[in-house]
């Protein structure tokens, strides 16, 4: 989940957590192509939801709640489906992440065989990867993989009771093969920012219908590679002198900026900023498996946690240092002999110790399993 960074937002906690229940349910609307993308000629097909149930309600007893808070459920289907991340804005409405692509068009290394792996290894450009995934996937995956699409819903509560009464699809249109996961959204003023491999959008409103009527690719060129699923990009976030946040995970990029310069790693994941007209892009610190949300404290410093290889490390919480290398890089991932390499030789993921390599920002500390949502 997200929230906004400016500590003069009022918006209640506790719709977080109602909102972040109905990531367990699926759901589902009739939707339109909101917002066609220029030069796509495929509308993605309508997505298949099931009807409203009562599991969200069921599920808030197995919820452990620390004292002070209350869990409900703000909304389930069929006003939401799959959310991924979610932002309030000013006005407390919620724009939720769907995605409709997990599985069906967003796969996984883990799925795939060697000679797969190698040619998603060898990826150095987003091309690369649409390149592999038509040699290795049947025209049939392909036609399927380009007719569903993730999208962004915006949820109100118009009668103040607690709860979503309101569901409008804000966009849609994001089924080409290279597409997805659209994993991080943040709302701005006019402007709806949303991270999507390949691309960070910035999307507006302009007659105020409810949907975004104008898109604008701000930067293209993440996600060479597929790596492992839900390494995408995220962590929207705005930065105590007003820049834009986000993060990727090792599925790397190759971003050609109209300046000239390229910024480029297809090895780590990373963490970026720019001006909010998108201009400045730079990478702020790399390294990184798989950052989720960042967020800052009180001091302007910049937080976050990462996700563990599967391969004898640990979940770490890192903080995030100007030009800082945490020292992931993916190959590690598929080491032949499954140990990770220097990744666990070198205990690169373990908080500072007496000779530990020197070119590494270290870890603060190790966590629990999976850590995703922060604020």
């Amino acid at each position: 989940m997200a929230c906004p960074w400016s500590s003069g937002d009022q918006t209640p906690r506790r719709w977080l957590l109602r909102v972040a229940l109905a990531a367990a349910l699926v759901g589902a609307h009739r939707v339109g192509l909101a917002v066609p993308v220029e030069g796509q000629a495929i509308a993605p097909t309508t997505p298949a939801i099931a009807p409203a149930s009562n599991e969200g309600e069921l599920a808030i007893p197995q919820i452990k709640v620390p004292d002070g808070l209350k869990v409900e459920l703000f909304a389930a289907e069929p006003l939401v489906a799959n959310p991924v991340a979610l932002w309030i804005d000013s006005q407390g409405r919620i724009y939720v992440c769907e995605t409709f692509r997990q599985v069906l068009a967003v796969t996984d290394n883990r799925k795939h065989t060697r000679e797969w792996v190698d040619d998603d290894l060898a990826a150095k450009t987003v091309a690369d990867r649409d390149a592999y995934h038509r040699k290795h996937m049947s025209p049939d995956w392909v036609k399927t993989a380009t007719h569903v699409d993730d999208q962004i819903r915006r949820l109100e509560d118009t009668d103040g009771d607690g709860h979503a009464d309101r569901s409008l699809l804000f966009a849609n249109g994001f089924n080409q093969l290279v597409e997805g996961t659209g994993a991080g959204v943040l709302a701005h003023g006019n402007d709806v920012y949303f991270t999507n491999i390949p691309n960070l959008w910035r999307l507006r409103d302009t007659d105020g219908d409810g949907q975004a009527d104008e898109r604008t690719s701000l930067a293209s060129g993440f996600g060479v590679k597929v790596a492992y699923r839900g390494h995408d990009m995220h962590g929207l976030t705005i930065g105590p002198v007003g820049r834009l946040y986000w993060s990727i995970g090792d599925r790397g990029y190759h971003v050609e900026l109209p300046d000239g310069r390229v910024l480029s790693d297809p090895h780590s994941g990373a963490v970026f900023r720019c001006e909010l007209d998108g201009s400045g892009i730079e990478v702020f610190a790399t390294g990184m498996r798989n950052p989720q949300e960042l967020a800052f404290d009180e001091y302007g410093n910049l937080f976050t946690g990462d996700n563990d290889s599967d391969l004898g490390d640990h979940e770490r919480w890192v903080y995030v240092v100007e030009g800082g290398d945490s020292g992931w890089r993916i190959g590690y991932q598929n080491n032949p002999l499954a140990n990770a390499g220097p990744w666990n030789f070198e205990k690169l993921w373990v908080p500072y110790f007496d000779g530990q390599a020197a070119y590494i920002v270290p870890p603060i500390a190790n966590i629990k399993d999976g850590p995703s949502g922060l604020a």
